[in-house]
């Protein structure tokens, strides 16, 4: 599985990189802290396929990485090869971009 690091992730954001993020934590969750990206909970993937791009890097992004790794195996399964895995996930970017976020 391909990872992306969150300083990594921050510079793609920095630069403008054309990417979609997903954020595949509950809504209560992104509420508490959030990064930005389209907020498509675990449950509820497979019923959004359409919404995930194909042709341009997706990053998967969760509270610690395991949640957006499940999903990344799930979706590799209809064809997708240009989905990374936020290493960590929020809570990493927290400590490693962004501690003005709420870690919960």
């Amino acid at each position: 599985m391909k990872e992306i690091t969150p300083i990594e992730l921050k510079k793609m954001m920095d630069t403008h990189e054309d990417f979609q993020l997903i954020d595949v934590r509950e809504e209560h969750e992104a509420e508490v802290a959030h990064i930005g990206g389209k907020l498509i909970p675990m449950g509820t993937i497979m019923d959004h396929l359409e919404e995930i791009a194909k042709d341009k890097k997706v990053v998967v992004h969760c509270r610690s990485g395991k949640r957006s790794a499940n999903v990344i195996q799930a979706l590799e399964q209809h064809g997708y090869t240009n989905l990374y895995n936020l290493k960590g996930g929020i809570l990493a970017y927290a400590d490693d971009v962004d501690p003005s976020l709420t870690k919960s």
